[in-house]
């Protein structure tokens, strides 16, 4: 397996997304190391009202920080508002530091 790492030039945040159906945080936390993401959005594949046969999701972000925020059963329309909040944080962040 190749490792990702395409970080060059302007500032970029690389989101991972993990469906699991054991160890949920364990395996999305070595696929963020792995890939070298900056976020992974860690999903419970075997919850029954989340997942691909519903309109909901519970979902736990890692960040490459060391960051976990379980977030309830919510849409998935609001999860991906979730994660692109993430996103537009890590971006601020990495402004900060330039």
């Amino acid at each position: 397996m190749s490792k990702i790492k395409v970080k060059t030039g302007w500032p970029r945040v690389i989101v991972g997304f993990a469906a699991e159906s054991q160890k949920l945080i364990k395996n999305a936390q070595s696929k963020l190391e792995e890939k070298g993401l900056d976020l992974i959005v860690a999903n419970d594949i075997t919850a029954v009202d989340a997942g691909f046969a519903v309109d909901t999701n519970r979902v736990t972000l890692l960040d490459r920080e060391g960051g976990s925020e379980e977030l309830p059963l919510m849409t998935k329309a609001a999860v991906a508002e979730e994660v692109l909040q993430r996103v537009i944080e890590l971006l601020s962040a990495t402004d900060d530091r330039s």
